[in-house]
């Protein structure tokens, strides 16, 4: 799998680009500012239809712009595909697969990517909705299908938690709520034990990654940790099942608070060093080894479950936005010869001088929005 073309119109600095990519290693370099990053930004978003910089889309449309549209084309299992997004403000997006209308998260599945970024250090040391996300990240690459069952708990957990608010003072019938613990519980069970499933496959990927990573650094390991109990059974049916007891049970102090206090949206990724809890036990250097473990690990993981088709089709595209500038050189060593032999390697840096020697390729200047070769 990789990305042969990349077409921008109106997002973030650029009122339009047009990049031709190939396989191997591309990395764009050029001066804070200058639009680098907008460009694996854009083949990020294409991904997962979300920014790994900004919690909405807004942003991502160019200044004075009314929409921006991300294009690009895609080789995987021998066939090349064409994915668009257009983004509007005010409106909803919408998406085109080979010149076909679609919806967005249509597009989901197609192109898959790991992203290493600075901002991944808050896996590590940052709020569980950062680890939620990452969680659910991987679960829509294993399974795409999840993204709608996603889309409908946080829609389902909206309305409940307006309800609670309006209930909290009511008194008699409350079947409504009723109805709404049912649902919720339903697409609740589904997405606990996608988790859960995500989780048990990723963590060895991540204790070898480590490892690679840190030598001398001891065991990292991954656990879910839940709202509803400390041990799980992994059907769906019977998570769901213990969500409606468990929201049964914490009904009062929930038209109490106004607030749903059970269900995915409560639960975390442990990341555990030597035993320990990483968040507030593991220093700087630990939190990026551990951070570096779950991306290497993810990608590991999304190579192994390709597929029938190739490994080549199904491994990602790999994007690793400034991150070098931000690793020691013995991290920066680790990463670049776990990551040397990958297909498709999109890089941003400031100086090439960055970019280990083993991650040699092809380099395309970025200057004031401008995308050019040397």
């Amino acid at each position: 799998m990789r990305v042969t073309h990349v077409q921008l119109a109106d997002f973030r600095s650029y009122p339009d680009a047009d990049v031709e990519l190939g396989p191997g290693v591309t990395t764009f370099v050029g001066r804070n500012g200058q639009g680098k990053t907008n460009l694996v930004e854009a083949v990020r978003y294409l991904s997962v239809l979300g920014s790994h910089r900004v919690a909405s889309d807004a942003p991502l449309i160019r200044f004075g712009a009314e929409r921006a549209v991300v294009r690009a084309k895609v080789e995987k299992a021998g066939r090349t595909l064409g994915l668009e997004v257009t983004l509007t403000q005010g409106r909803a997006n919408t998406a085109r697969l080979n010149r076909g209308a679609a919806r967005p998260r249509d597009l989901l599945g197609i192109l898959r990517t790991v992203l290493f970024a600075p901002e991944d250090l808050a896996l590590v040391k940052g709020d569980p909705s950062g680890r939620r996300a990452f969680l659910d990240e991987l679960c829509v690459a294993l399974q795409p299908a999840l993204a709608g069952d996603l889309a409908d708990y946080d829609r389902v957990l909206r309305q409940r938690t307006t309800m609670l608010k309006t209930s909290r003072n009511a008194r008699g019938d409350l079947t409504m709520l009723d109805i709404w613990d049912e649902k919720l519980a339903e697409l609740g069970g589904r997405i606990v034990a996608a988790r859960l499933r995500a989780v048990t496959a990723l963590a060895p990927h991540v204790q070898a990654a480590y490892e690679d990573v840190a030598p001398d650094g001891g065991e990292c390991g991954i656990s879910y940790a839940s709202s509803l109990a400390e041990s799980l059974p992994g059907e769906a049916s019977a998570l769901a099942d213990l969500l409606l007891a468990r929201l049964g049970e914490l009904r009062p102090k929930e038209l109490e608070r106004g607030v749903t206090l059970a269900g995915p949206q409560r639960d975390d990724l442990e990341i555990r060093l030597a035993g320990m809890p990483a968040k507030g036990y593991a220093s700087h250097g630990e939190s990026w080894s551990c951070a570096l473990a779950l991306r290497i690990g993810t990608y590991d993981l999304l190579t192994s479950e390709a597929g029938p088709d190739s490994d080549e089709d199904g491994e990602p595209v790999l994007i690793l936005d400034d991150v070098f500038a931000e690793l020691d050189a013995g991290r920066r060593a680790a990463l670049a010869a776990r990551l040397e032999r990958a297909s498709q390697v999109l890089i941003t840096a400031a100086v090439a001088e960055d970019v280990p020697s083993s991650l040699a390729g092809r380099v395309i200047p970025v200057t004031k929005g401008r995308v050019g070769d040397e």
